[in-house]
């Protein structure tokens, strides 16, 4: 197994949405790397939008941790591979500390994820306008599971320097102290759309406003009371083996990279290069033509609805994978990408763009969100992925219906976490396997070991 047992980790998590885990974990990584140190990030939960903060921080891939998608195992072998050779890691957590897939068990929260990796937390409190509650805040945490370790809290949001001294000296004496703080920033924060924060490009977050608040954290801190955290963690748990050595490369897979597309688990990617997969990015939205000798195409989430005109007026790229179907190339799409493959996008504005139209229906936009949660998915007939039956994990989050579908005959049948509702998705060309649903791999390795072997056949037949 490759991986680092001890490696000084903390888990960042917050006592609800919204109360600052993103900026504090920004803010803690910067002053870490001022102190010379490498820094490993990752996201608990199915969020794309967080985990770019942190790979913009760090100019290196964040890999999400979500115990519901990957299981134990898999979490930890993540966590072992992806913090290989870096000095500290930083796990942001998901909504709450104990929120998760349910709302009486832990499955899918910070508090396990954090309890798997037998990582310390500190627990980001938005302390504007309180006082002596946060000691009850810091006890109620702490007592409510005696297995996990809440190390201290981190108040956000203070008012000033003597409104953190106050918050220190309510929390003495309960065994959670206020390790750290934060002032409210009006003019560093970050900007935020309906599916969250921005994506962190260096267009929408200057450079300058992460070292801001890298810079802002030391000079409120002692950086070294988060590496005094951090390294009391025990060692890692063992875990069966799963890595295999990198096999050598066999086919090229390409994959949509741009403003419109970036919506990608860092692990999928990681298990494609490791079946001998060369992953080749491409834009939808600049490029005139597909990446050279390329077997199979890989396009994720984003938002195209935002780039419609230019993805609609990129008529030689859409042709070029019109083409690339029509010759049987495989073709897998999620969300955003199945909407780019779509008939259309019907905008909010009842503006029509054409797109690839490699499937049916149009991909409407709404004002309100349409769907949202953990889903588990099996293949109804064989795919670009595999065999009938084939099942794994995955998550939806959209603002859009694709209108104009059959009701019967899709190729996945998607059950939802919640409520147990099944539909099926996946309607188009037997070569081609779009849907709503984001997939986190590490639920059936036999996924991404399906779209290698697709693309291997697909060049064998080129040949």
């Amino acid at each position: 197994m490759d991986g680092t047992p001890h490696i000084p980790r903390l888990v960042v998590a917050g006592t609800a949405s919204g109360v600052g885990k993103t900026t504090v974990m920004v803010a803690l990584t910067r002053a870490l790397q001022a102190r010379g140190l490498k820094v490993a990030t990752f996201k608990c939960g199915p969020d794309y939008l967080d985990p770019s903060y942190h790979a913009r921080t760090t100019q290196a891939p964040c890999h999400n941790l979500d115990g519901w998608l990957m299981g134990r195992d898999a979490v930890i072998s993540t966590f072992r591979h992806a913090s290989q050779g870096c000095d500290v890691a930083l796990i942001e957590g998901v909504m709450g500390l104990y929120d998760g897939a349910s709302p009486d068990s832990e499955e899918g929260s910070a508090a396990q994820v954090a309890k798997w990796l037998a990582a310390p937390v500190l627990a980001v409190v938005d302390a504007s306008g309180m006082a002596r509650t946060i000691a009850a805040i810091g006890t109620g945490l702490a007592a409510f599971d005696s297995e996990l370790k809440v190390a201290g809290l981190f108040a956000n949001r203070v008012g000033s320097r003597g409104h953190l001294e106050l918050l220190q000296r309510a929390a003495l004496g309960t065994g959670v102290p206020v390790v750290g703080g934060l002032p409210e920033q009006e003019e560093l924060t970050f900007p935020a759309r309906h599916l969250g924060l921005l994506t962190a490009s260096e267009e929408a977050i200057p450079t300058q406003r992460l070292d801001a608040w890298g810079a802002l954290l030391s000079e409120w801190n002692d950086a070294a009371t988060f590496l005094r955290l951090a390294g009391e963690a025990p060692a890692l748990p063992e875990v069966p083996e799963e890595e295999r050595r990198q096999a050598p490369i066999t086919c090229r897979i390409a994959v949509a990279q741009d403003a419109a597309f970036h919506f990608y688990y860092a692990d999928n990617l990681r298990r494609l290069e490791r079946l001998g997969a060369e992953c080749v990015p491409f834009s939808p939205l600049s490029d005139t033509a597909l990446p050279p000798n390329v077997h199979a195409l890989y396009l994720g989430g984003g938002y195209p609805e935002l780039h419609a005109r230019q993805l609609a007026d990129n008529h030689a790229l859409r042709r070029a994978i019109s083409d690339f179907s029509a010759r049987g190339g495989p073709i897998y799409a999620e969300c955003g990408g199945m909407m780019y493959l779509s008939q259309g996008i019907r905008t909010l504005d009842g503006q029509d763009f054409s797109m690839v139209g490699l499937i049916p229906g149009v991909a409407v936009m709404a004002p309100k969100l349409q769907a949202l949660g953990y889903v588990e998915v099996e293949t109804t007939v064989r795919t670009v992925l595999g065999g009938a039956g084939l099942r794994f994990r995955g998550h939806q989050f959209r603002y859009s219906t694709l209108e104009g579908v059959p009701t019967q005959g899709g190729t996945l049948r998607i059950r939802r976490r919640r409520g147990g509702v099944t539909h099926t998705e996946g309607f188009g060309p037997s070569n081609v396997l779009a849907s709503y649903v984001h997939a986190h791999w590490a639920s059936n390795p036999l996924v991404a070991e399906g779209l290698v072997s697709s693309a291997r056949a697909f060049k064998e037949q080129q040949t």
